[in-house]
């Protein structure tokens, strides 16, 4: 027993010894470069665009935002089909799909022992349905991972009144959420509405860790400590500002890359009847795309089942809009008919996300060419830097070697994860991503160019 004893007091020790150099390394980085992501938040990035999904009593009656009154029993889609809305939002080019399980409104979509005022008591299957494990079923048969969005505030549940209650009801429905459901990719987490009530939120994240501990905390700014993503400041689709993944807020660091929400449909989270005029153009969403996921942010677009449980037509048609546009824009490389070069310049040149073109050690400066075999016009580019040892590439250029000179075409700051950059058509054989500033040895996973603008 006593020889136990010390094994286990060795064990806290050094358990302490190592948190203790993980502060003490925390303590010592001064400048947001000498952070680095996690394995899940670089994998999340790689996803890049995902789709937050809406469905409630709201569908129902007309309205946005529910104050937990209606009937529970108004809940009943005639002709559920969550495998309709997953074959569409694949078709979309979306690799992931967060589901709200619970609306500002409390009522729960799926049957939680927390309280009746849940899918339990609607019409519906007779109050023995489960929307979460359906929708979740039909997003990874489709190939698409899976999250929800438990909202912290609830008008409906009397315990709300009474913070301690109901952080110990709130809990029991996560717990319930990350328990049942499978492997989760994301959790939205924000206060909307919340008018000044405090959550226990570093109790909500270790009950979440306790059973999910690769989920992607999605919180916007107010709740910053407690998120591995952050909310962009609005619900534009766009970033307008140069996109760093390391943020400051009152002097806490730490990575924390941004995702970017609008809907599909102008204004709209949830179905309305006879609103067809809201329906965002596809040019629109293209501009929102190339905003968000080319500025090295995460997109998450809204849609919303109508009343019958299914993605109306128009809403369809716009997700394989959506898709075919993306894929006849960014599925021809005209970088990847370079000529020979070297095994590290061909390397962001591959279209292989996981090779990576490296600047020499110890640089802060580096440039990576491409050459043509023949005269070459384009109008976009797409960069992508390898972000695991950080985001270091602090301002940059791309240039064409025309009429014997090199000829700007673009001077920025941040790359990050992607950035897309759009300028008027140029025609040469020389091309190069002039890296003029680095806080480290710059590496590059992919440099694409596209003709999009130019006729065909």
């Amino acid at each position: 027993m006593k020889g136990q004893l010390l094994r286990s007091i060795r064990l806290v020790a050094g358990f302490c010894l190592l948190m203790g150099m993980n502060v003490v390394h925390a303590s010592n980085a001064q400048n947001t470069v000498d952070f680095r992501p996690t394995p899940q938040q670089t994998a999340w990035q790689d996803l890049e665009f995902g789709v937050i999904i809406h469905f409630g009593p709201n569908t129902f009656l007309n309205q946005e935002w529910g104050d937990g009154s209606a009937s529970a029993r108004i809940f009943n889609p005639s002709a559920f089909n969550p495998d309709q809305w997953m074959k569409a939002i694949k078709a979309s080019g979306a690799k992931y799909v967060v589901m709200v399980a619970k609306h500002h409104d409390g009522y729960c979509l799926w049957p939680t022992g927390q309280t009746d005022y849940s899918i339990k008591q609607s019409l519906w299957k007779e109050g023995k349905g489960d929307i979460v494990r359906e929708v979740a079923q039909a997003a990874r048969a489709n190939g698409l991972a899976f999250g929800i969005y438990l909202s912290p505030w609830d008008r409906h549940e009397a315990k709300y009144a009474d913070p301690v209650a109901y952080d110990q009801y709130y809990k029991a429905e996560l717990e319930e959420l990350v328990q049942n459901y499978g492997d989760l990719v994301e959790l939205w987490l924000d206060g909307a509405g919340s008018n000044g009530h405090t959550y226990d939120f570093p109790g909500i994240i270790e009950r979440l860790r306790t059973y999910q501990p690769n989920t992607i905390v999605f919180a916007d700014t107010g709740l910053f400590e407690y998120g591995d993503a952050r909310w962009a400041g609005d619900e534009s689709g766009k970033i307008d500002y140069q996109n760093w993944n390391v943020i400051d807020r009152h002097g806490y660091l730490r990575w924390r890359p941004v995702e970017v929400d609008t809907p599909l449909r102008a204004l709209h989270w949830f179905w309305h009847p006879n609103d067809e005029a809201s329906l965002k153009p596809l040019k629109d969403l293209i501009d929102s795309y190339e905003n968000s996921v080319g500025h090295g942010g995460q997109w998450m677009v809204g849609v919303a089942p109508d009343s019958r449980g299914l993605l109306p037509d128009s809403d369809v048609a716009r997700l394989h809009e959506l898709g075919n546009a993306l894929q006849q824009r960014y599925s021809r490389n005209l970088a990847a008919k370079h000529q020979p070069t070297d095994d590290n310049t061909a390397r962001a040149l591959d279209g292989n996300a996981d090779t990576f073109w490296s600047a020499p050690a110890g640089s802060h400066a580096a440039v990576l060419e491409v050459e043509f075999a023949q005269p070459t016009a384009f109008d976009h580019a797409m960069t992508m830097e390898w972000l695991i040892e950080g985001q270091l590439v602090q301002k940059y250029k791309i240039e064409a070697f025309v009429d014997g000179a090199w000829k700007t075409l673009v001077t920025d700051q941040a790359i990050g994860h992607k950035k897309i950059d759009r300028f008027p058509s140029v025609t040469t054989q020389r091309v190069r991503l002039n890296i003029l500033t680095s806080a480290g040895d710059a590496r590059i996973r992919e440099f694409q160019l596209f003709a999009i603008d130019a006729p065909r």
